[in-house]
This record gives C-alpha cells, structure tokens and sequence, in this order.
C-alpha cells in the first residue's frame, strides 16, 4: 500500500482573476508576501497590502491587465517610485498593484522639436542629466528628484524649487499615452507646443492621481538649458526678516529662478543630522537662485547680495561655479531626511499660502506647536507661498497621538483655507488629506469632479478609497 502525504489543510486556490493575469502575464504577476509587502505604502504612515502586484515593462502588458481587472471588477492602484506623501499609492482596497517601475526608459530626446518622450518610471534626475548633456532643461525638480519617476510627477502635478520661474510639471507636458479603466489605449496631445485640438485631455490626466486612467508614456518640452547660475544661502535672525526678504526681492524686479524659507527647528533638526559645518546657523534661512547668461547672473547677484544685507541677512553665503551650487543645494534636499532622522513621523503638508501671509502661516505654526504638544517644522518654496508644513509625531499607531494630530490638522487646513490658501501645492490629496477634501473644494466642486470620474472609470476600480471615494 502506497503511502500519500497528507492534504495540506491551508491551501487557498488563486482567484480566477489572478490565474487569468497569470496567464495572459506569465512571469509579471507576483503574490509573494515580500513582493506584496514592497508595494504596500509609499512615504506617509498608512500601509495596506494588495492581492495581487503585476511588474509591467510595456504598454500592452498594463493594456492587458485593465483588461482582466475591468472585467473582473478588481480595485487596480498604480505605482511609481513609491516617494509620495499622502497615501497615493496605498492599495486601500487591496486588489491589483500594477508597478511601472520597470517602464524606465528614456525613448527619444529632440532638441530639434524641443520634446523628450518617456515612459513613466524614469526617475526625474536621470532625464535631466540625459538633457543637460545635450545642452538642454527639464526644469521641474521636486526634492526627490533622485528617487521619484516622471509617471509620478505628472499624476501629481508635482513641483519644487524652480517652479517660481519655470512652472510646475504641467506646463511641460505636451502629451501622454494613457490606459483607461477597461483597457482601451488613449493618446492625448503629441510632439507640437501649441495644441487646440478639442478638450485639454492632457491636462485632465495631470495632477489626477491614478483615478482616471494609467499613463504609460510622456512626451515632456525642453527648453535650452540656462547657460550658468548663482546660488545665495542667507541666514536671518528670525523667520518673519526671511519672509520679508522674500516680498523685497520680488518688489525690486527680480524674479528667481527659485526661492527657499527654513524655520529654526529644521534648521536644528539638520545640524543633528548633518553637523554643525554644514548647517547654516540662525534660526531662518533662505536659499535665492538666480540664472541665465554669466554677465547678467553676476550682476543680478550682486544686487541680490545687497538687497539681502539691507533686509537684514547676517551672513550670506554665494555659490557661482555648478559644483558649489549643487553642494549648497543638496543642504535643502537633505531637510525632509534630517527630519525623518529625528524618529519622528513626518506629517508633510505642502499647504500654499498666498505670499503676503507667510509671516501668518509660520506663526500659526508655532502657536499649534504649543497647543498640540508635537514639534513643528516649516520649510519649503517661499517664492510661491508653498510651504510644507510638518507635523512631527511620534507615534500614529497611538490612539491619544493619532487623535492629537488630526486635530491639529484640522485647525491647519481651516487655517490655510480661511486665508485664501489650499491644502495641497504639489504632493496631492490621495488618501493622508481625504476628509478635508470636500471642505477645500465646495460641494459643486466635487460634484464636477464626480463627474469626471464616472466619465473615466464608471465602474470606480482606478484607485478607489482616495478622496473622490465616499
């Protein structure tokens, strides 16, 4: 008599969904936990690990897969580089995670058309090094830059420094490849600078944060790269002299390429981490960067210099030469880290205020800091009023700390929306400011982009639970 091994009492059959992307995907579709763990959060706190993960290298691949989750009615969150900070990519609904990751390649340069055409994984700094050797800018540069993809940008509208002179993602992107919810291809915009054929359907897709269809490729302008720049760093005494250094600048005609405010706990936060040679000292700082041909950068940042001194700068600090640029620049990109180097959970809220009541933001903070009991940094893009505002906590698993900040949340945003501001310049809504949403845009507001929604993905799959979800 043959002895058989007993029947394993825990097996679980893959639903008829998964075998059909197994099938249709072979060797794209992962359901190990390691695998379904690294694809469960992005920067925030919030943590959820989907069904199912499909690693896509092409268009086809995602097209099929929408395929399947459409007629399956499976809840599909897109991925990028995993860098955000509002929950964007978190599969609330667990179900399907396409990755794009690997859809990483740079598929054509034109400085003759002025374009790039790229897919979405490309980190943002690979394709500003690629152009840049060829004499030529992408000029959006959020401070992840090293870390974040172009799919992600253009999902999010994102930013950064520079964006007081060049704008944020939008104004760059001509047009994209886009798979909609049931699995259709779209293709929106092209290679031209100018495009008045019918609806801005590029622009719907920008800033739309995975609800309305998947992007697979982008086609991004270029503009000639700045021939030089100069990089000032002045330290003030207080916070509300560096704002007004701020309106001094402005008011005298000039305009930055970018300008970037510190309050003093990030200033103290990075001498920690980074050490005292490195951090400026003070307890606000502002970064002005000025570019364009050398006569006129050199000029501009002598007047600069002077109007900094008159606002009150105790010491200022000028890089002229690319590489003491770049080394003085990379202080800025290191404050989120020297935050997180804290042991605190950052709460990293991009609220933009109008430029006038940045005195006003920085001094509420500190008046929340009191009142909530957590620690309050302020730091971020003073040329436009968008500031990042960071509630730092040490715990949100905690119920008492967890309720704690959300109410000083709450008082945030009612803030920042009373005074003519909103509750997100460039990270975007995604789930971390979900049940502010409808308070910033209005009842009618909401209904419009409903509206959209039920336009784009009727049946809801395209990552549901973020903020157009009930």
């Amino acid at each position: 008599m043959t002895d058989f091994p007993p029947l394993a009492t825990d097996f679980c059959p893959m639903p008829p969904w998964i075998d059909a992307l197994q099938i249709a995907l072979p060797g794209r579709v992962h359901t190990d936990p390691a695998t379904l763990a690294g694809h469960a959060a992005d920067k925030w706190f919030a943590s959820c690990d989907p069904e199912a993960v499909v690693l896509a290298t092409s268009t086809e691949e995602v097209a099929a897969a929408m395929k399947i989750a459409h007629a399956h009615g499976i809840p599909v969150t897109t991925r990028g580089g995993g860098v955000g900070y509002v929950g964007g990519c978190v599969p609330v609904k667990a179900g399907l995670v396409i990755a794009l990751a690997g859809m990483d390649r740079i598929l054509e340069i034109s400085p003759e058309d002025g374009v790039a055409i790229v897919q979405p994984g490309v980190i943002t700094g690979h394709l500003q090094d690629a152009v840049k050797k060829l004499g030529w800018y992408y000029p959006p540069d959020p401070a992840s830059l090293k870390e974040c993809t172009l799919g992600g940008n253009v999902a999010t509208n994102a930013g950064g420094p520079r964006c007081l002179k060049y704008g944020v993602t939008r104004p760059y992107v001509l047009g994209l490849e886009v798979v909609l919810a049931n699995g259709d291809i779209l293709r929106t915009g092209g290679r031209c600078h100018k495009n008045r054929q019918g609806f801005d359907l590029t622009g719907i897709f920008v800033g739309s944060e995975g609800m309305l269809g998947i992007i697979t490729e982008i086609t991004l302008r270029i503009i000639p790269h700045p021939p030089t720049r100069a990089l000032l760093g002045a330290t003030f005494r207080t916070f509300p002299e560096a704002a007004l250094a701020v309106q001094k600048i402005l008011g005298n005609g000039h305009l930055p390429s970018a300008m970037e405010i510190t309050d003093k706990f990030t200033l103290q936060a990075a001498r920690d981490y980074l050490g005292e040679e490195r951090t400026p000292h003070g307890d606000a700082h502002l970064f002005v960067e000025t570019d364009g041909h050398p006569e006129a950068v050199g000029a501009e940042a002598k007047k600069l210099t002077a109007l900094l001194r008159g606002a009150g700068a105790i010491a200022i600090k000028t890089a002229t030469t690319e590489q003491e640029v770049e080394n003085l620049w990379s202080l800025r990109r290191e404050f989120s880290y020297s935050l997180r180097a804290t042991g605190l959970i950052k709460l990293n809220e991009d609220v933009v205020v109008p430029r006038s009541q940045l005195v006003e933001l920085v001094q509420f903070a500190e008046a929340l800091q009191t009142e909530s009991g957590f620690p309050i940094a302020c730091f971020g893009h003073a040329g436009d009023g968008n500031i990042h505002v960071n509630i730092m906590v040490p715990d949100m698993n905690d119920e008492p700390q967890r309720v704690r900040a959300e109410a000083a949340l709450d008082k945030l945003f009612r803030f920042v929306l009373s005074i003519g501001g909103v509750i997100s310049g460039e990270h975007g809504i995604g789930l971390a400011k979900k049940r502010w949403f409808p308070e910033a845009i209005n009842a009618t507001g909401q209904a419009a982009h409903l509206a959209l929604k039920a336009a784009f993905d009727p049946t809801g799959i395209l990552n549901p639970g973020k903020f157009l979800s009930p």
